[in-house]
């Protein structure tokens, strides 16, 4: 399986990024319905090809838990913030 996220909307098209760091700009009409910003895609990995977006499938799951690995992380980050002014 690869994993995409639809990193942002410009106009009629989708900017997604592969969990290999790939970008690809999709048509929107291309994807399935419910898309939006910050949407797991989950497809059948195609090596080096350009992915094949009609068999892409929205994965609320895996969003879920990426969505809860980002607030972790934040959270552990706010923890270990002193506060106050930064020196430079």
């Amino acid at each position: 399986m690869a994993y995409y996220v639809i990193d942002r909307i410009e106009g009629a098209l989708a900017v997604i990024v592969g969990d290999d760091g790939r970008t690809f700009d999709v048509a929107w009409a291309r994807l399935p319905q419910g898309c939006r910003e910050g949407t797991v895609l989950r497809l059948e990995a195609q090596g080096d090809r350009a992915p094949d977006w009609s068999g892409a499938v929205i994965d609320d799951a895996e969003g879920a838990r990426r969505l809860e690995r980002a607030r972790e992380t934040l959270r552990r980050l706010a923890e270990s913030d002193p506060g106050g002014d930064i020196t430079l």
